[in-house]
């Protein structure tokens, strides 16, 4: 492994609230609009580069302190998930599995390094403004600090080998720099090894950050934790080991992801939303597969049963540079 002195890394980023471009879209544009006309008072958050199709973020340089140990007791869930039943048994002896899967997973290795980067490339399809796009490669290297500038390789949406860093400093009214809003859903590594490795304590955690992150939706929240990142082995299987408690989630025993890959999904309609958010798993070694996001009803954006968001991902495995393949 080379020194960082060594090292021709990319200079570290300006930290601010919502830093730019390193996100999936995923849903939350289309959904945006969709709680914008249902309930009139919902707007669509862009992001600071100005690209409207890009999802709030959930991930920032800053690195928040562990959640405090011990049992915790799982708040409420508000909203639509509070109607749905809890999931069946074949639903969760199926997230057991998965769980079970995540921890004995191979693809994480030792010793990762604070200056290196989790390279992750994924087919995507994502609808805009009711036009779904094309399925098309996307490459990203994401710091394993979060503290190091990313890069991002799209180029069916403009983005070749785009760094991704923050364009202005956050200040305060004197024009002094301020401490940046730490990011509790933060995607780096280094971030997500200090989340909960229960499934009592990760309950409580993706209860109270959804609040925030994705208008009290939990099983929104986990999607996009597990998504784009590399998760430790033991926050992943308490995530899904903790959403056997997530009221609605269920399971559909054939899925096909972006890629063209079959597997098992575990699913959560948002009947606020209408639609259906599906985890996609592969049917044998029960490792993550990828995600789609499907329309419950016909509406504006589309007929029941179309998918808005499909994603695979192809390969995930850490890098020592930003635009560096394995």
């Amino acid at each position: 492994m080379k020194s960082p002195n060594d090292r021709a890394d990319f200079p570290t980023p300006l930290e601010r609230d919502l830093p730019p471009g390193r996100h999936l879209r995923l849903k939350e544009h289309l959904l945006s609009e969709i709680r914008q006309e249902n309930q009139e008072s919902t707007t669509a958050v862009p992001s600071a580069g100005g690209r409207g199709w890009l999802r709030p973020s959930l991930v920032a340089g800053a690195v928040v302190a562990a959640v405090a140990a011990g049992l915790v007791v799982a708040q409420p869930f508000g909203g639509d998930a509070a109607q749905a039943g809890p999931p069946s048994k074949e639903t969760v002896r199926m997230l057991e599995r998965i769980a079970d899967a995540a921890k004995r997973q191979q693809s994480v290795p030792k010793g990762i390094e604070d200056d290196q980067f989790v390279y992750i490339k994924s087919k995507v399809s994502f609808r805009d403004g009711g036009k779904q796009e094309a399925l098309h490669d996307r490459e990203i290297w994401l710091s394993v600090d979060g503290k190091h500038t990313e890069m991002l390789h799209e180029p069916a949406n403009d983005a070749n080998y785009e760094r991704l860093e923050d364009e202005v400093e956050a200040r305060d009214e004197n024009g002094d720099p301020v401490e940046p809003k730490p990011y509790e859903a933060a995607t780096n590594y280094r971030n997500l090894q200090k989340l909960p490795t229960d499934p009592v304590n990760m309950l409580d955690w993706l209860n109270r950050v959804s609040k925030e992150e994705t208008n009290g939706k939990p099983f929104v929240l986990l999607g996009d934790m597990v998504m784009e990142s590399l998760m430790p082995p033991e926050q992943a299987a308490a995530m899904y080991l903790a959403a056997t408690k997530i009221p609605g989630v269920e399971l559909v025993d054939d899925v096909e992801d972006a890629a063209g890959r079959h597997g098992v999904a575990i699913t959560w309609e948002d009947d606020g939303d209408d639609v259906r958010t599906e985890l996609i798993f592969d049917k044998k070694t029960k490792q993550y597969l990828g995600t789609r996001a499907v329309l419950t009803e016909d509406g504006s954006h589309g007929k029941e049963g179309e998918v808005t968001e499909s994603t695979a991902v192809v390969d995930r495995e850490v890098v020592d540079k930003a635009g560096e393949r394995p």
